[in-house]
């Protein structure tokens, strides 16, 4: 009988660090609001806000840092650029003639552009998370999961398409995309009976490289969500880490 009541003791012990640590785990977030009086709480709103704004810049600065180098669109498969859809019907055509590396060479270059002009964002992202208000933080807090992402695109996408713009632009050109968009159309338009094709690919770099941009913030954002200790700054620890 001694046994088994150490036994029960044992496991309901066992049973209450499980539940402890599971709310632990999925009440964290919930914490960062529950602070309501800023002179009985060691936290106060400044400290939470700053913090929020802390964790969502780190997360700006990695999705700017992982697309922004080479291969960080013509590598990964989510947020690949393939042709426009007028240039996929040149390729099939042209692949038949055994021309398909040209119009290959100009996939690639159509990434390589997007590479180059994607580190533009990362000072508009920034300014966007200083001009936050703390409403705004707690509006995004009890929206979805990607609701901190829906503010950055509601905020930055008119800036982000005229800043990135003349950078594709140029970059398209630097990196030849032009030349193998010439050496395509050219080869494309001497086969008899082909439609006309004009692609704008500066539009079109743009819109995909701001896909590429925000589908990665809204992954970092849902990581910030489960689990803000993976940011290692000092604020994050205090606010975060709090038991």
């Amino acid at each position: 009988m001694k046994n088994f009541k150490q036994i029960s003791l044992f496991a309901l012990i066992l049973f209450s660090l499980s539940i402890n640590i599971a709310n632990a785990k999925t009440k964290w977030w919930k914490k960062l609001f529950s602070n309501k009086d800023k002179n009985n709480s060691e936290l106060s709103t400044i400290d939470i806000g700053s913090a929020f704004k802390e964790a969502l810049t780190i997360g700006a600065e990695n999705v700017v840092a992982q697309l922004g180098k080479v291969d960080g669109f013509n590598n990964d498969e989510a947020i690949h650029i393939p042709l426009p859809k007028n240039l996929k019907k040149a390729k099939k055509i042209l692949k038949k003639i055994g021309l398909s590396d040209i119009v290959d060479d100009l996939e690639l270059k159509l990434n390589r552009a997007a590479e180059s002009a994607v580190p533009v964002a990362k000072d508009l992202f920034i300014q966007s998370i200083k001009d936050m208000t703390f409403d705004d933080v707690k509006t995004i807090y009890k929206g979805s999961d990607d609701s901190a992402t829906r503010y950055f695109q509601e905020k930055m996408s008119t800036s982000l398409t005229e800043k990135m713009a003349p950078i594709v632009e140029n970059s398209l050109a630097e990196v030849g995309a032009i030349k193998s968009l010439n050496k395509v159309m050219d080869k494309y338009e001497n086969i008899p009976f082909v439609s006309e094709i004009t692609p704008d690919l500066t539009a079109y770099v743009v819109d995909k490289g701001m896909e590429g941009i925000f589908y990665y913030l809204a992954k970092q954002e849902a990581e910030i969500r489960k689990n803000p200790l993976k940011q290692t700054t000092e604020l994050l620890k205090k606010v975060f880490g709090k038991k």
